[in-house]
């Protein structure tokens, strides 16, 4: 997938021979999503829609290309930065404000394919520290493990403790049901008082006979073969994460 760029120069032409070296860089590819000649219109342009990585000229009419990176910086998530521009000086200031790279006018091809293979690179490494983020950690028989939530398909109080199932196996948690909810509730469905589902994991609902409930409903999990307990109250918001 290509990244999508945000061109800030005040110049015209600098603007469109940008467009033509992204035109030709491949190993990231790159299109020109948004083109600003200044930084207020570039603010108007991140507020509108995401982008990959800025590609900001620091000497401009008004705010300046730093003041315009220090801003963006503070969104809650920020395109790269790689700042381009005729004037050699204002590397260190651009390397404080965490820019990806630095390139001086005139740009050779070859040195800004690099600067997007290093946006790249840093898109990879926040994705991966994202999904580790995602994880719980889990004590366990003397063991500690980290466990993708992405892998997890339910869990269930049991007790003074939780059960955490994957496909694999299951894990015992020191921890309450109402917390988990209400850390994971974009991707963990209360389904019963005792039990929070994956809502990637949701196959189907159907009638159940529970020896302490009686007749009722329960949900099918894509990677178990067992059902849960689907208690009254839940089965309105199961159906409409079901699609049913």
């Amino acid at each position: 997938m290509s990244l999508q760029v945000l061109v800030v120069d005040d110049e015209m032409l600098a603007r469109s021979r940008m467009r033509k070296l992204l035109a030709d860089c491949d190993a990231p590819s790159a299109v020109v999503a948004g083109e600003a000649a200044t930084a207020a219109e570039a603010m108007k342009l991140l507020a509108l829609q995401p982008f990959d990585v800025v590609l900001l000229d620091i000497h401009m009419p008004g705010a300046d290309g730093l003041t315009l990176a220090h801003t963006v910086q503070s969104m809650a998530q920020p395109p790269a930065i790689v700042f381009v521009t005729a004037y050699a000086e204002h590397a260190v200031a651009a390397f404080e404000l965490e820019a990806v790279d630095y390139l001086t006018k005139p740009v050779r091809l070859e040195r800004l394919q690099a600067a997007l293979q290093k946006v790249e690179r840093a898109r990879s490494g926040r994705a991966a520290a994202a999904a580790m983020a995602e994880t719980l950690v889990i004590h366990d028989r003397g063991r500690t493990e980290r466990v993708p939530l992405a892998e997890v398909l339910y869990f269930k109080a049991e007790l003074k403790y939780v059960t955490v199932r994957t496909a694999g196996r299951s894990y015992i948690l020191d921890a309450s049901l109402s917390e988990l909810e209400e850390r994971h509730n974009a991707q963990f469905l209360r389904v019963h008082r005792n039990a929070l589902v994956a809502r990637h994991a949701l196959r189907a609902l159907e009638r159940h006979d529970d020896p302490e409930e009686g007749e009722g409903w329960a949900v099918r999990l894509n990677g178990v073969d067992e059902v849960l307990a689907v208690s009254r109250r839940q089965l309105g918001a199961v159906r409409e994460a079901l699609g049913t």
